[in-house]
């Protein structure tokens, strides 16, 4: 199960379709915390410096469908030198799950990805 998704199907022009793609491209372009505006929605999304990329196409059913797809880890990679001392991060899991109660701490968070069906 997804923790976020963010879907918007919509007819679009030739141009209209170009502009969403630009809009997109400053986005990846500008990296960190971009803002993309899509039709009525805004996203915020945390974008690294290195994503993995995927692009197919198929034919059928008297059609075309395009799919161009980023993905990115949610939390940034930890180096070795960020990684908590032995220990430290169970404590942490006990302090927040004290803290918070009803929750683990042990939770996973993933960033949203937007879809579009040509």
């Amino acid at each position: 199960m997804k923790d976020l998704k963010f879907e918007q199907k919509s007819s679009l022009s030739r141009i209209e379709a170009a502009d969403q793609l630009t809009a997109i491209a400053a986005a990846l372009r500008e990296g960190g915390d971009a803002e993309l505006e899509l039709g009525t929605a805004t996203l915020s999304l945390r974008i690294p410096d290195d994503l993995r990329s995927e692009v197919e196409l198929e034919v059928g059913n008297g059609e075309m469908e395009l799919e161009i797809e980023f993905k990115w880890p949610t939390a940034p990679a930890r180096t070795a030198s960020s990684q908590p001392a032995a220990g430290t991060e169970t404590a942490t899991r006990r302090k927040n799950a004290a803290a918070k109660p009803g929750r683990s701490g042990t939770g996973t968070s993933r960033g949203s990805s937007a879809k579009r069906s040509a």
